[in-house]
């Protein structure tokens, strides 16, 4: 399981917050835990693995999915929407849980990147950069981040990060990721890019000069992600 110090809570008791590390599967298992709990609450994990996840709609023998067993990547399922992320050690991946009641929910839920996400576009603006939830290009079916459905974190153009969801009777899970590195090359040989030219389109947070330590950097964005939930971290 991801490790850290525990949870805090917000001064009014309205959510918990967590900062920790831990593998990709662990990460997903943790957030089906937490939708099953119906919140508030907040996580945000970074990876030590490299490995593949692919939405609720893919099927396990996809035939990415299989370059991944090849490649030596762990395939890992998660219960939200969305294609294939090819993750790696220092991605930072946050997880929000709030009830179907939450203001912050509202009906166009599916629609609210902007909103649910605002936390990560601060985040970007403490280290200046200039961060916006947006369409994504429609490069890749197989990419969640370079296909054409959602929104994606982008910086400048370039594609940073994105996030998914799942909804239940009780609560929303809304988590996202924001990369640290890029293999273009393992990218390229995973996704079978139609344009070769497609993984340029991704940048990570090392390239863009934002060198802090993870632990620093996902106590920052907890930080940032915490409003929505009522609560701050301790």
């Amino acid at each position: 399981m991801p490790t850290d110090g525990g949870p805090s809570r917000g001064a009014d008791g309205s959510g918990s917050v967590a900062v920790g590390a831990g593998a990709c599967a662990d990460a997903f298992a943790e957030d089906e835990r937490m939708l099953q709990s119906a919140g508030p609450a907040l996580r945000v994990t970074v990876l030590t693995d490299r490995a593949l996840s692919y939405g609720v709609g893919v099927r396990p023998d996809a035939p990415f999915v299989e370059r991944a067993r090849r490649l030596g990547l762990a395939p890992v399922g998660r219960s939200s929407g969305g294609s294939g992320v090819l993750h790696a050690p220092g991605d930072l991946a946050w997880s929000v849980v709030l009830p179907r009641s939450h203001s912050a929910v509202g009906r166009d839920y599916a629609r609210a990147y902007g909103r649910l996400g605002a936390g990560a576009v601060r985040f970007l603006g403490r280290h200046r950069l200039s961060g916006a939830w947006t369409t994504p290009p429609d490069l890749s079916a197989d990419c969640c981040v370079l296909s054409g459905r959602g929104r994606v974190l982008s910086v400048g153009g370039r594609i940073l990060g994105g996030a998914a969801q799942h909804v239940t009777p009780r609560a929303l899970l809304h988590h996202g990721m924001i990369f640290r590195s890029l293999d273009r090359e393992l990218l390229g040989r995973l996704f079978e890019f139609p344009d070769p030219t497609a993984s340029a389109r991704l940048v990570g947070l090392d390239e863009l000069g934002v060198h802090d330590p993870a632990a620093g950097l996902a106590r920052e964005l907890a930080d940032e992600l915490a409003p929505l939930l009522g609560a701050r971290t301790g």
